[in-house]
């Protein structure tokens, strides 16, 4: 009997130790929230990244991290990316899954650049600084668009781009990197999908290059038709080639990104999934050189946990709550928002009323999607909440004002006045067309508004309440089905809106914004 105890005992002990060794250590996915395109550079002992955010200003975010699991928003590349009315929801257009896409980070003789293009600009974008957490980014643009492109530093002084789909080619780029040197487009890989059969949905993209000990390691993602997400690496000795490819890592989907090392010399590779309506969410695999191959994840696979710090949370770093009460010298914004295309700065402010977020209106909208000034932050999976205290007092006939779960298939759970009289209101769209769900009178003027989010094994559903006191909350409307659509290409969004539907001036103050998982 005592040996039996002993053995029991014994098992429970190892069981608490796994538990406690796994919990030690970091997770996948690394991220569970949209940040996609990722490209990663190690300096010293700080790691950088940036990502893809396509329509939202500011824009081309950066990230740092000094283990490479838990990153803090340190900085954004540009304000703005150009003013015209597909960026500025003027005229009736937006660019909604266009903006600036799938950058490229580098740090190269003490000047970091980061580099994107922009169908919607048809330009192409080089950002360079001294201070990447705190210096302004030199800007140059160019045009073409170079799609997907990776920036490259060689040994010998050329600056290089490779870019494109399917049919890979290179340009080089003149001295001051303002443009391309004439008669240097060519073919670097006239199909670089090869080694993924033959039988492809999306041929090879997302170029990333690196050099490892003398060898050109180019990274590419392609999507075999009735397979999945691939990764495709092909190598050379020189940088015009002969380049040898094969499939680099095929498991759930993972892939995109390209290498990178650690100071003790380990290394990994950063890759991220389409995880439904959450987003495009970040992963890392344990790398090993093999006959100088790179050969990722553990038995071709992903593995659960990896041998790096433990995950932290998300909030304060990448997403946030937010009193909206400023101590002097600090942003009017913290940089976890981002707002729904370029803003009119002329109609918000945090001053007007301490302690508030006021959105003004300034012009008629009929279309949520192309009303200005919706400020917004990333949903995070598993599940997530986010709420908010509003004060309608000030809203005029037609407005409407509260939370959103923004993406094309949007829910709203909001404040509307309609002759003279306030209502509660929960409105879903459905493949862009939306619904009225429920409404309900408003008969004082605070309100707080909460949606819960479930990302759990892309369940991708949102829940909608309103509460008159802050302590009971009561579900409004029906359950959204969030669904991730190309149109938007971007994971859900929580956003504070207010628009006018019939006459302008009016305003909505928001107390705070809180969000929890």
């Amino acid at each position: 009997m005592k040996n039996k105890i002993s053995i029991v005992c014994v098992c429970l002990i190892l069981v608490m130790q796994t538990a406690f060794s796994q919990e030690k250590k970091a997770h996948n996915p690394l991220i569970f929230s949209d940040v996609p395109d990722i490209a990663v550079i190690r300096v010293g002992k700080n790691y950088y990244m940036s990502s893809t955010t396509m329509h939202m200003s500011p824009g081309l975010p950066i990230m740092k991290s000094s283990d490479l699991v838990n990153w803090k928003t340190i900085n954004y590349a540009y304000d703005t990316l150009a003013d015209m009315p597909e960026l500025n929801l003027t005229e009736g257009k937006s660019t909604y899954g266009r903006g600036s896409w799938a950058s490229s980070l580098r740090y190269h003789k003490g000047t970091y650049y980061v580099t994107t293009f922009a169908q919607t600009t048809g330009e192409t974008y080089i950002f360079k600084t001294k201070d990447i957490e705190k210096g302004n980014w030199e800007r140059v643009s160019f045009k073409p668009s170079f799609h997907d492109h990776t920036l490259f530093f060689d040994e010998d002084g050329k600056t290089y781009l490779i870019y494109g789909n399917g049919k890979l080619k290179i340009v080089e780029l003149n001295d001051d990197l303002t443009g391309v040197k004439p008669g240097t487009e060519r073919v670097l890989i006239e199909n670089a999908t090869a080694p993924a059969g033959e039988k492809i949905g999306l041929p090879s993209e997302g170029s990333q290059l690196l050099k490892v000990n003398g060898k050109y390691y180019l990274f590419n993602i392609c999507w075999p038709s009735g397979g999945m997400r691939t990764v495709v690496i092909h190598r050379a000795d020189n940088i015009n080639g002969p380049w040898e490819g094969k499939v680099g890592f095929q498991d759930l989907g993972v892939a995109q990104g390209g290498l990178i090392d650690t100071p003790d010399g380990r290394w990994f590779s950063y890759l991220f999934r389409d995880y439904g309506a959450v987003g495009r969410i970040p992963y890392l695999v344990p790398v090993k050189w093999e006959n100088g191959w790179p050969v990722l994840g553990e038995n071709g696979k992903v593995p659960e946990t990896l041998d790096l710090p433990a995950n932290k949370s998300l909030i304060p770093n990448l997403v946030d709550s937010d009193e909206f009460n400023r101590k002097k010298g600090e942003p009017a914004l913290p940089l976890t928002w981002q707002w729904n295309h370029n803003p009119d700065n002329s109609l918000w402010s945090i001053n007007d009323r301490k302690g508030y977020l006021r959105l003004k209106t300034g012009r008629i909208d009929t279309d949520f999607l192309l009303a200005r000034n919706t400020l917004t932050q990333r949903t995070i999976g598993p599940t997530s909440t986010a709420s908010t205290l509003l004060d309608v007092s000030k809203m005029k006939e037609g407005d409407f004002a509260g939370l959103s779960a923004l993406q094309k298939d949007y829910g709203l759970v909001g404040v509307k006045i309609e002759n003279g009289q306030k209502s509660i209101l929960m409105i879903g769209a459905n493949k862009g067309k939306s619904t009225e769900e429920q409404r309900i009178d408003l008969k004082q003027n605070q309100v707080y508004l909460k949606i819960a989010c479930d990302f759990t094994n892309k369940k991708d559903e949102a829940n909608f309440y309103y509460s008159l006191d802050g302590k009971k909350w009561e579900v409004i409307g029906k359950t959204l089905k969030m669904t991730y659509t190309i149109p938007h290409f971007m994971g859900y969004r929580f956003g504070l809106f207010n628009y006018a539907t019939k006459e302008v001036g009016g305003y909505a103050d928001f107390d705070w914004f809180r969000i929890n998982y």
